[in-house]
């Protein structure tokens, strides 16, 4: 299904590049699919970004898958969804000692399974695995994501925003 996109793939992969999370750590969103259907992200190994031992800093691997199922599902879905992150799990493997690469890639049948299972409005939690490699194309790390979706209702424009800027919604006593 064709959509229109609020921000070209270009725009936002050089926009996440520039985001200082990435920035810092040695984050690079090498590419991201026309159809917003596929990421791949490398992790530079240097001195901002090592631990103690001399490999990638764990928090770092995770950072560098954190955003993009959620992302990829939401720009696929659309606006009238509400995804969000909802977990994550990280089992690290082997050192990481040199760049190490994540590849994301959402199916249509991925889609189409949390659009049935959202389909009467409820929500769907779905997990997403990536596996973090190195150049070489061993296993240093894998990553869950689980996903909260579900349709948006009438009532979400207003608890979204609340939620968006971090603020709950009160309501105030009524004078009797």
């Amino acid at each position: 299904m064709a959509r229109k996109r609020a921000i070209s793939p270009a725009v936002f992969r050089r926009g996440i590049n520039l985001w200082p999370p990435f920035l810092f750590a040695g984050i690079r969103v090498l590419e991201v699919g026309e159809d917003y259907r596929s990421a791949k992200v490398r992790l530079r190994l240097g001195r901002l970004n090592r631990n103690w031992v001399g490999t990638h800093f764990g928090g770092s691997i995770f950072a560098m898958t954190d955003p993009f199922w959620m992302l990829l599902v939401m720009q696929n879905l659309g606006s009238e969804y509400v995804v969000w992150d909802s977990a994550a799990e990280i089992e690290f493997v082997s050192p990481g000692r040199g760049d190490i690469f994540a590849e994301f890639v959402l199916t249509e049948d991925r889609l189409a399974e949390i659009r049935e299972l959202t389909a009467g409005g409820e929500k769907a939690l779905v997990w997403f695995d990536t596996e973090v490699v190195g150049a070489d194309g061993k296993t240093v790390a894998r990553v869950r994501k689980r996903i909260y979706v579900r349709p948006k209702r009438r009532d979400d424009a207003g608890r979204e925003s609340a939620e968006q800027t971090g603020r709950s919604e009160r309501t105030e006593p009524q004078p009797a």
